[in-house]
């Protein structure tokens, strides 16, 4: 998975944006996602949902949040 989105450091409704962007500019595959607070990676995971793509794994480290989603 090379795709990344950094949205590290940024409040909603930023990494959301980048997360959707990000969808709609590769249509499928794998992205990896990275955020700082609960409240994003909440926010992220529904609206990649929203867009039909899985989350394949969230991982917590002590900068934050990583979101793999995927789509077929």
């Amino acid at each position: 998975m090379n795709i990344i989105v950094d949205a590290g450091g940024l409040s909603c409704p930023q990494p959301v944006l980048m997360t959707l962007n990000k969808i709609k500019e590769i249509k499928k595959g794998e992205i990896l996602i990275k955020v700082d607070t609960d409240t994003s990676k909440e926010n992220v995971s529904r609206a990649a949902q929203s867009q039909g793509w899985e989350i394949a794994d969230v991982q917590e480290n002590e900068g934050g949040y990583q979101i793999a989603i995927k789509k077929n």
